[in-house]
């Protein structure tokens, strides 16, 4: 049969002359409907959650997960993992705030001197799992704990505490803090910038992944990376490359935490790492690598939003949360086996 578009690297699905079976087939299939499920259980059994002010809270909540979960869903595509980027967001505010607080450097410098180190360690991350051969959950698990260590005791010894404090009293800090920390109000909602980062952030990865040679490159080296580099794939700069991303993404989530807040505690980000992967496995990432969708990872985020936000609505235990959580994986685990079968990229 003749196909209109087919992409012959790693996992990527094979499009053919069958608009619903094409559409079937796309990984955030899945996610998208249970984005429009849980939209409207929750619109019915609640009545705040659908107005202005209710999809400002959830939309907020999501928007932070949505543009880690993005940028880790184009990793695990890549057939890598990243359990320091949670905490690594942590690591990127409390840089700021300590250097600006502390030391007196110019707020928009030490942003910048943030972003370089958060590029520095996912760079290093990548060059370990190339030039070892761990597993990347291995060696990001120590980088994990080595920040968290950080974290900690050096905010603890330069500030006495475990949290940064008084950042609005920075100089020049009005000035950088609506890039990343304003809000309007719509109909009564409240709007977070956070919110147009996450639809760009999700723009961008979906365009480099379904219309550059460097997208191909991602599915190749996720779905088959030795055959990848016969073939002159640079598997080694796109690894490092995707891991440059994450810890980009990090940075990114955690300038907007703390211009929205104007504190950061040295445990943030702890253990988020995993919902962000639940969030891309949901929208359709394989865990094996070499299939998924930047879209599905950012539907997979707007789910856990609204069901943590629509929870609380509701007024039952947040504990529940996790327990939906698991159940959740299981499920998106089982599903994309599924869409995988039926894409052809397993036998």
């Amino acid at each position: 049969m003749t196909t209109t578009d087919i992409v012959a690297v790693g996992n990527r699905p094979r499009l053919e002359r069958r608009p619903l079976r094409n559409l079937l087939v796309r990984p955030e299939m899945g996610a998208l409907v249970a984005a429009l499920a849980v939209m409207i259980f929750f619109s019915v059994y609640t009545k705040s959650f659908m107005t202005a002010a209710g999809a400002g809270v959830w939309l907020e909540s999501a928007s932070t997960f949505g543009i880690m979960a993005v940028a880790v869903a184009l990793l695990m595509i890549g057939g890598e993992f990243d359990l320091s980027a949670g905490v690594l967001t942590g690591f990127t505010a409390l840089v700021v705030g300590i250097l600006t607080t502390r030391y007196g450097l110019n707020i928009w410098v030490a942003v910048l001197v943030s972003l370089v180190l958060a590029l520095a360690i996912g760079a290093l991350n990548g060059l370990l799992v190339m030039k070892t051969g761990l597993p990347s959950f291995i060696i990001t698990l120590g980088t994990f704990f080595v920040l968290a260590g950080i974290d900690l005791a050096v905010t603890k010894l330069i500030t006495g505490q475990v949290a940064i404090q008084g950042m609005t009293k920075v100089p020049h800090y009005d000035s950088i803090q609506p890039l990343f920390g304003s809000s309007i109000v719509i109909g009564g909602g409240t709007f977070y910038i956070s919110v147009l980062w996450w639809f760009l952030v999700t723009a961008v990865a979906t365009w480099v992944l379904l219309r550059t040679r460097p997208g191909n490159w991602i599915f190749a080296v996720g779905g088959a990376a030795t055959s990848s580099r016969q073939v002159g794939v640079p598997v080694l700069k796109t690894k490092i490359g995707l891991f440059m991303v994450t810890a980009g993404a990090a940075w990114l989530v955690g300038m907007i935490s703390l211009f929205r807040t104007s504190t950061v505690q040295a445990n943030t980000g702890v253990g988020q790492e995993f919902i962000y992967i639940i969030c891309a496995v949901v929208g359709g990432c394989l865990m094996t690598g070499g299939f998924g969708s930047a879209i599905g990872a950012a539907l997979g985020a707007l789910i856990y939003g609204m069901v943590f936000q629509g929870i609380t609505f509701a007024q039952w235990d947040t504990n529940w949360l996790r327990t939906f959580l698991g159940a959740m994986l299981l499920l998106a685990v089982f599903l994309n086996h599924w869409v995988r079968l039926r894409a052809g990229g397993a036998k």
